[in-house]
This record gives C-alpha cells, structure tokens and sequence, in this order.
C-alpha cells in the first residue's frame, strides 16, 4: 500500500534504527537458531538498509545459550562496508574475545535499579562501575567505539517505579566513562510517553541519548514518538518484535522494526530502510522460529500480500 507522508513540528529528518534482533531479539528465543542462519539473518538485515545491526553477545553460554556460537558466527557472517556490527560484551573477558575476532564496537549494560544489578550483573548498583570501567578503557585503548545500555530506566518488577534522578545519574556515570551514546532501555515495558520526555529532559536535552522500548503494555510507539519530539534521532528495534530480557520474566517483545518503520515512513521521517525487504526478512525469519512474528505490520502486510 502507497502512503502519502503528512509530518509533525518538532520531528527530525531522519532517524538512525539500531537493530539489535540478532542479539537482544534471539536471545530470549526457545529455539537455538543454527548460525548460518543467523549469518544469513544479519545479511538480510543489511540488504535491506540496516547500517548499525547489534550481530551477537560474549556473555556466557551458560547464561544465554542461543549466542553461543557468537565467535562462530563473527567468522562466518559477511561484513558489508559501511554497516556497524556492535557486539555485546559483559565484562574484560567478553572484550578479549572480541577483540579476537576483529569488533570494531562494544556494547555494556547497566542497570538503573539495585536490584536488577545484583540480579543481572551480580554487582550493587555503585559497583557494577568498577566492572565497567577497565572494559571501556582498555577498548577505547584499542581504538573501538563503546555504547552503553541502561536497564529499568522506567520500573522494576522487584523495586517499582525507578526515581528519575538515579537513573540520569546512572547513565552520566556511563557516558563519563567514554562511551558515545547511552540507550534508555523500558526494559519491562512500563514507560509512557509523559514520562520518557520528563526523563530527557532531566539529561537536560537529547544529546548522546538512544531509546530502547519494550510494548508490553502497547505503549512502544507513543513512547518513541515522545522520544522523537524531544530530540532523539536513534531509536533501538527488533525484526518482527522478537524478543525480551532472559533476566526479567515481565519482559515482553522489543520495538519491532517494522511498526517503528511504518510509522516514521508515515510520518515523512528518512530511516534508509526498505518495509518489505523487512517484512519478507520478519516473515522468513518466522518461519525458522516456529511462530509467527509479533509484529503488527509484519502481520498486516503478509496478509494483504496473499492472493
């Protein structure tokens, strides 16, 4: 279906969609996907635009056995010129192997909350720095480029409402230590768009800022679209909305791609993305997992598609 675009005031031109569904999206799959799957998942992801594609994670396989092949899969995947493969990375460990296998980019997690931390990283929300810190400076010794995640920034099933301030003091602690860009992750999806742009707006402005929402609660959308107005030009996704947290059972599907892009397409925002290349990705995809992709577009779109 043709759309004709009407825009909003106070949107940007363009927006940058980091696609983390070879990582954050399969790692909370059931099913183990075979890595040359994977392989041709992340090749698939580029053709149809993607130019920052999260490929996999050097946590342990103990804790996330669905990326275990992750070094196998940073040697058999094909790297296109100008697209960014980031690669999550918990610890020094994690960055040893990934500097092993020739990662340009690194990704950390932390948390907003104590008890996540203790829970997801085995660290006090003061502590958890100390992890952090030797990884970031030795990677940026090595010349690679370092985002970071910062988890619950919304809620937390054990603790409720996460207080603002501790998160904007969270994610300035992480940006100090080097990192280019921190992502605002509604990790269990309880955010509303008032409350994404009073937390903006407590960073004092959009600057070096990504979101990262869950639609748990149908509100992934409305929430970037407030993130839109306040200036953030980098929204997180996953292909057909796989996905969640293995570490937070309330945690549903991430953002999917597709809607996000129906969307900013509707809304006459650039992304360099191709809708049914997605689609036809989300649907193959799919198939592999044994059910169907949350996605609404997706499954809009392959409906109206079938003769």
């Amino acid at each position: 279906m043709r759309r004709e675009p009407y825009r909003m005031e106070g949107l940007p031109e363009r927006v940058t969609v980091y696609e983390v569904g070879p990582r954050d999206g399969l790692q909370n799959e059931s099913a183990v996907i075979p890595v040359e799957v994977k392989a041709k998942f992340v090749a698939r992801l580029a053709a149809a635009g993607h130019r920052v594609i999260e490929a996999t994670s050097f946590v342990h396989p103990k804790w996330v056995p669905q990326l275990a092949d992750a070094a196998e899969l940073l040697t058999s995947m094909e790297r296109v010129p100008g697209v960014r493969y980031p690669v999550l990375v918990p610890n020094e460990r994690g960055l040893d192997r990934a500097l092993e296998h020739g990662v340009t980019e690194i990704v950390i997690f932390g948390s907003a909350t104590e008890t996540f931390a203790a829970k997801n990283l085995n660290r006090t929300l003061d502590s958890q720095f100390e992890m952090f810190a030797p990884v970031v400076a030795r990677a940026l010794e090595h010349g690679l480029r370092v985002r970071a995640y910062v988890s619950m920034c919304f809620g937390d099933p054990w603790e409720g409402p996460t207080p603002i301030a501790q998160v904007v003091e969270v994610g300035r602690r992480l940006l100090d230590l080097g990192c280019y860009e921190l992502s605002l992750g509604d990790t269990v999806g309880v955010g509303t768009p008032g409350h994404v742009s009073a937390l903006i707006e407590a960073f004092g402005g959009p600057d070096r800022l990504a979101v990262h929402f869950h639609d748990t609660y149908g509100q992934a959308l409305a929430n970037t679209l407030a993130a839109l107005r306040a200036g953030v030009t980098v929204v997180d996704a996953s292909t057909g909305g796989i996905g969640g947290c293995p570490y937070a059972e309330s945690a549903t599907g991430n953002l999917a791609t597709e809607d996000l892009v129906w969307m900013l397409h509707g809304l006459g925002v650039e992304t360099g993305l191709n809708l049914d290349a997605l689609v036809e990705t989300s649907t193959w995809l799919a198939a592999r997992l044994g059910r169907p992709s949350p996605s609404r577009v997706v499954q809009a779109l392959s409906r109206s598609s079938k003769p």
